[in-house]
């Protein structure tokens, strides 16, 4: 029997959750902080944001590499990313599919899925993708995250990222995730407005990510979307961005990263939508 989504959430029933999946983009974040991001500093970041940030948030987001060593710091929430990446060294994710022949892992509640949308004419086949990624959890017991970028021209983005939600949400995941509206900038009211839309695409609870939105615009971004009817955020640049310059991060992980995040929950806790009040199981 699939989990609900309480076993994602925190006790208002929103999220607040922290992803540490990143693959060749952290290995560049830490190349332009001044490290050789080799798998071992690559494996001891990932661990040190397990350490400190998990047990604040209502669900952790983690790769298949690294989810062995991160799983004991995690008592909840654990997410397993299965997407496998079409990425260049120092650029941007390309295209992704499915690695599904991914085994149950223990401890695991959800699987997390991301897809590229594009304006060309493979849509069809992304939804087929995201499709086959809901029965997958399913089939497993476990929730399914789905989370969409849109890849378009810039005037085109904000259509795009509604059209997405509109079309991915039909394959009903357990939860959708999604780009910030205006990547965050400008009127709060306009972002809530843009929100709302989203929220009227989708039948199913969504959050954001922080990819694109300037850490320090992020809170307000939460807000505005919340307001517009967002259930909160599955992100990991807006709460971390700010300790990858150190050797060891764990300190201001700590003094930075966890007050940022509690400063977060502590948003959608009062402005998030819970998300029974989407119908989810």
């Amino acid at each position: 029997m699939t989990a609900t989504l309480t076993a994602l959430a925190r006790s208002s029933g929103t999220f607040a959750m922290v992803a540490m999946d990143q693959r060749e983009s952290l290995r560049t974040m830490l190349r332009d902080h001044g490290h050789e991001p080799t798998d071992e500093r690559v494996r001891r970041f990932k661990l040190a944001v397990a350490t400190e940030l998990a047990p604040h948030a209502s669900g952790f987001l983690i790769d298949r590499d690294h989810i062995q060593a991160v799983a004991p710091h995690v008592d909840r929430g654990l997410v397993l990313a299965v997407d496998r990446l079409v990425q260049e060294p120092g650029g941007m994710v390309e295209d992704t599919s499915l690695d599904d022949d991914v085994e149950p892992v223990p401890g695991v509640v959800a699987l997390k899925l991301l897809v590229i949308w594009r304006d060309d004419d493979r849509r069809a086949e992304r939804v087929a993708l995201s499709r086959r990624f809901v029965e997958l959890a399913a089939r497993q017991g476990v929730l399914s995250v789905l989370e969409s970028v849109v890849r378009v021209p810039e005037a085109a983005r904000e259509d795009a990222i509604v059209e997405a939600a509109r079309a991915l949400g039909a394959v009903r995941p357990s939860l959708y995730k999604c780009q910030v509206p205006l990547s965050g900038r400008g009127d709060p009211a306009e972002l809530t407005r843009r929100a709302r839309e989203l929220d009227a695409s989708l039948p199913v609870p969504w959050v954001v990510l922080s990819q694109g939105v300037e850490p320090e615009d992020f809170p307000r971004a939460v807000e505005a979307c919340c307001r517009g009817g967002a259930s909160g955020f599955l992100a990991g640049r807006a709460v971390w961005t700010a300790t990858l310059a150190a050797e060891d991060p764990t300190e201001l992980l700590r003094n930075d990263s966890v007050p940022r995040l509690q400063e977060l929950a502590a948003i959608v806790d009062r402005h998030g939508t819970p998300w029974p009040r989407k119908g989810a199981v």
